[in-house]
């Protein structure tokens, strides 16, 4: 009895095995999915399809894009939230991540609670842009005329909680001016927008913005970064006219929480190859942002101080988000 006892549990786990390989064997053929809070054509959508592209290659694994527009990104960040931590099913923020825990009261989630932070990928300067037939060609001469007609002239807001929606606020705050929020889904339906003529001005990340820049099919009043941007000549910086305004955004990865440690290891080291390809540093120095790479422990740290950071922009500002 005793050995047939043993025989019968060998037997018996042998089974449960054999029933949990073809599992396992699926996770890992499984393709990976890098969630996108906002439409195709956007800077994190042009960042995450060039990530997904490398990590595709690397890993041997097909990587794709999904893009889920709205909410200020999350929608997107709840999806993957509430995922299964296996690898699969990531997701690609920027800093409206880290804005959106104090700008929206009730949030779905927890920025940090619920995510297992992977890697920076990318920190890009903005532009301050104007249409093109806008009765001034400076930020200078925006100021004084929206002083002058306070609540007339608008801004495109591409994403609620992004750093761009920051950057239009802390502008109003700095500079005593009226104008108008007009929300949209994406930096894309925004810009296009702009370059209609619909809306008057935008903050924009320089990937979206450089595509238009000797074009003239819009205005450039000036860059948010502490220097001039050598790919923007003749540009000035915007804190050259309002003292001490500078604004950036960061895009990483994240995956949902409790990720097993192998797994985020082995996803940061393919996201580390991406973004240490001198293609991709071409890509980002052409287009005045800067590639990024920063371990799990290290983005998570960052994720924690730029909450705080951006809790006292939002409370000097009072803006909020139902």
């Amino acid at each position: 009895m005793p050995f047939s006892k043993r025989q019968f549990l060998a037997s018996a786990a042998l089974t449960v095995l054999a029933s949990m390989a073809p599992a396992v064997h699926a996770a890992t053929d499984k393709p990976i999915t890098i969630v996108v809070g906002s439409p195709a054509g956007g800077t994190t959508d042009a960042l995450a399809r060039l990530i997904a592209r490398s990590m595709g290659e690397t890993l041997q694994r097909s990587v794709v894009v999904d893009n889920k527009p709205g909410a200020g990104g999350n929608i997107a960040a709840q999806y993957v939230a509430r995922s299964t931590p296996d690898g699969t099913t990531l997701l690609m923020s920027f800093t409206g991540h880290t804005i959106n825990a104090s700008l929206y009261k009730n949030l779905p989630f927890d920025a940090v609670r619920d995510f297992t932070p992977i890697s920076m990928v990318a920190r890009v300067p903005s532009v301050l842009v104007a249409r093109k037939n806008a009765p001034f060609d400076n930020t200078a001469g925006l100021i004084d005329y929206a002083r002058r007609n306070p609540g007339k002239l608008s801004f495109a807001i591409g994403a609620q909680g992004s750093s761009l929606h920051l950057a239009s606020e802390q502008f109003k705050l700095q500079t005593g001016t009226d104008i108008l929020n007009i929300p949209y889904k994406g930096t894309n339906p925004a810009l296009t927008d702009l370059l209609a003529g619909t809306v008057d001005l935008m903050f924009a990340s320089t990937v979206n913005v450089l595509p238009h820049a000797k074009s003239g099919a819009l205005k450039i009043l000036g860059v948010s970064s502490r220097q001039p941007l050598p790919q923007l000549q003749g540009v000035p910086t915007i804190g050259s006219t309002v003292k001490g305004f500078e604004s950036s955004a960061w895009f990483g990865l994240f995956g949902p929480a409790r990720l097993p440690q192998a797994t985020t290891d082995q996803l940061y080291r393919a996201v580390k190859i991406a973004v240490e390809d001198p293609a991709y540093k071409q890509r980002m120095e052409a287009e005045a942002a800067s590639a990024v790479s920063m371990t799990p422990q290290a983005f998570a740290q960052f994720v924690r101080g730029d909450i705080q950071h951006w809790a006292k922009v939002i409370q000097a500002s009072g803006t909020r988000v139902e």
